[in-house]
């Protein structure tokens, strides 16, 4: 990555902000996203993976990337590297860095793939980094303890710039690495937090309180964590990229990211999550006890063999009334009986297994009650399955 940096030599005067964590990562970069294009600037955003198409994952001035830009860029990069071997997210990340280079960006975000330390994105150095939370996923990478996975996270820190950290209760493997390297740390709830209050809430952090604020457009308690870590991130960018309150309020009122408790209008409802580790699940019961009643809550479920399934299970079950299960794609992907069988072994009964989340999600609206819920989750390529079956049904109807 380095050495295909190097010869690239694509160069930016515009503040980084680096965005890592287990959970609440999609969030943040997408309230800072759009705070910042509130304020007027010139965004560029990088995130992984998409849903439906590749050019989601770059952004520029709110917009995906358009096809030259990416392949322009992309070739840039197939010049530059020679004979150096790079991965598809390596590729990825050097032609995110050169589009936003030649579009002049104000502001730069960039969505941590995995981990943080030997991730793509960190050979751009961070004028601030972002810690959301940290939580068992990935541990055949980055380790099977918090303090193995709070290491990892905290190599996106840089010394004597700011390492916000959005878990109350981090890692002291994360602690020990921002103060061994000089990191300017701030904890939620101990150097910048929130107040919630009855249809607002209260920012606090080292500039003082911001009140009266509204609370994010997307869903969940969680959310509030996610905006507090984004504004305190800007807060300490705010000689470079100064922000109003205006432009935070409506920054918050005007976010959005499908797939992260998504609640579409129709009936049944529908609610897309991404979640694919038990800490998400377990945002995801919170999130879903919260709604309107609803007489059944129908699950499109489908998962990684990779990733604690039954860690996951476990903590939805209890909103869960039906479940159809269903296959995912490539060598990573669980076959819908492998997934059924683990269920039953829980003691979940699975009323339906299919190939795709499309089928799974077809068998759900038409056994579903207008009144019911269905709730697709599992991961990305679950939601994105089923995002593709609904676009499907759309194009049907207007042609």
């Amino acid at each position: 990555m380095l050495a295909v940096k190097r010869a690239l030599d694509a160069r930016s005067n515009a503040p980084v902000v680096s965005v890592g964590g287990t959970n609440g990562k999609g969030s943040t970069c997408a309230m800072l996203e759009r705070i910042l294009l509130s304020a007027g600037y010139r965004v560029g955003l990088y995130t992984s993976p998409h849903l439906i198409d590749y050019n989601e994952r770059v952004r520029i001035d709110g917009r995906p990337a358009s096809d030259e830009v990416l392949c322009e860029s992309f070739a840039k990069v197939e010049a530059a590297r020679g004979d150096t071997s790079l991965t598809y997210f390596e590729f990825g990340t050097l032609a995110a860095w050169e589009a936003f280079t030649n579009a002049a960006v104000d502001a730069v975000i960039l969505e941590v793939g995995l981990g943080g330390r030997l991730d793509a994105v960190n050979v751009f150095d961070a004028d601030c980094a972002v810690v959301t939370s940290i939580d068992l996923d990935h541990m055949d990478y980055l380790g099977e303890t918090r303090e193995a996975i709070g290491f990892e996270k905290a190599g996106i820190f840089r010394p004597g710039r700011p390492a916000i950290v959005g878990d109350a209760q981090p890692p002291q493997s994360l602690l020990d690495q921002a103060v061994s390297i000089g990191a300017d740390l701030q904890i939620i709830g101990k150097d910048f937090g929130f107040m919630a209050e009855q249809g607002q809430w209260t920012y606090w952090g080292r500039r003082g309180r911001r009140g009266g604020l509204a609370y994010p457009a997307l869903r969940g308690a969680i959310q509030l964590a996610n905006a507090s870590s984004a504004i305190a991130g800007l807060e300490t960018l705010a000689e470079r990229l100064p922000v109003s309150m205006q432009d935070i309020r409506r920054g918050l009122i005007e976010v959005e990211l499908p797939g992260r408790f998504q609640v579409l209008p129709g009936r049944p409802t529908v609610v897309l999550d991404v979640g694919h580790n038990p800490q998400a699940a377990g945002v995801l019961a919170e999130n879903l006890g919260g709604m309107a009643f609803h007489p059944e809550t129908w699950a499109v479920f489908g998962m990684l063999n990779d990733k604690d399934i039954a860690g996951v299970a476990e903590r939805v079950r209890g909103r869960i009334d039906r479940w159809l299960v269903t296959g995912l794609p490539g060598p990573r992907g669980m076959g819908a009986t492998g997934l059924a069988e683990l269920l039953a072994r829980l003691g979940i009964r699975v009323e339906g297994r299919f190939d795709s989340p499309a089928e799974a999600y077809r068998a759900a609206k038409g056994r579903a009650g207008e009144d019911d819920r269905i709730v697709a989750f599992g991961s990305f390529l679950t939601v994105s399955g089923v995002l593709q079956a609904i676009d499907d049904e759309r194009k049907r109807r207007t042609t």
